[in-house]
């Protein structure tokens, strides 16, 4: 109910900003609504949010599957974590903007060049907080594994990601966080199609009520996610790893 009643606080103040001041840049509330209407009836809305959120699953995908590997490898192995570590700091450091450049010249202004660029910038984040949890595993867990002669898969079910459950939620919900807002920007700089695409387009016409409409419908794509598919998840993971503790 606090939700709902601060909600609709933010569009009342915002409605009564947007009368105030009459002006094409702070379209009304009413306004946004219409266009996000408009725009699903014709089927707009969908395809880009459609476009944008392709990019956002395959990208995440890769920089959680890989991320996780290394990440488990690098915390499990002191020898991979010293040779590995300075590269990892690099990609840490490096900008966004310059990863999606390099992705762009040096493989094409195409599907795969944007889903890289995307990816290897959440694929350090995934490996810093995985190490993070290979490091703490119990080594009187794996000292029972290993007397019990769980096989590779039992090992790794019953025993390792139990424990790396938290680490994983906390992963996977950062990551959709920030690889999201990353797609935005591939987009705007080389695809044609998309919500960054929308966005671009529509800055250079200073079309507010577009660029409002765009961004809260995929704003609410997203918190729709969180809430219905990656909260429940996460509650399922903490549940299994109760029952496996």
């Amino acid at each position: 109910m606090a939700k709902v009643l601060s909600l609709a606080a933010l569009l009342g103040l915002w409605a009564l900003i947007a009368w105030l001041v009459q002006s094409p840049l702070l379209p009304s509330p009413l306004s946004v609504g219409e266009a996000i209407v408009a725009d699903t009836r014709t089927g707009e809305l969908p395809f880009q949010m459609a476009c944008t959120l392709a990019r956002v699953a395959a990208a995440f995908a890769i920089a959680f599957t890989l991320g996780v590997a290394a990440g488990y490898a690098m915390g499990r192995s002191p020898t991979i974590d010293r040779y590995a570590d300075p590269w990892l700091v690099v990609l840490l450091n490096l900008p966004a903007l310059v990863i999606i450049i390099f992705a762009y010249i040096w493989i094409g202004l195409n599907e795969t060049a944007a889903i890289i660029a995307v990816a290897l910038n959440k694929f350090p984040n995934v490996i810093v907080v995985t190490r993070e949890g290979a490091r703490s595993l119990d080594p009187n867990l794996d000292e029972m594994a290993r007397a019990f002669q769980f096989t590779w898969q039992s090992k790794l079910r019953n025993v390792v990601l139990p424990q790396l459950a938290p680490y994983l939620a906390a992963v996977s919900r950062s990551g959709l966080s920030i690889i999201w807002k990353i797609v935005l920007v591939v987009e705007l700089l080389g695809r044609p199609n998309g919500v960054g695409f929308v966005l671009g387009s529509s800055f250079s016409l200073f079309d507010m009520t577009r660029i409002l409409s765009y961004a809260i419908s995929f704003v609410a794509l997203m918190l729709a996610i969180e809430t219905f598919l990656v909260q429940p998840l996460e509650r399922r993971t903490n549940r299994w790893r109760r029952r496996a503790a």
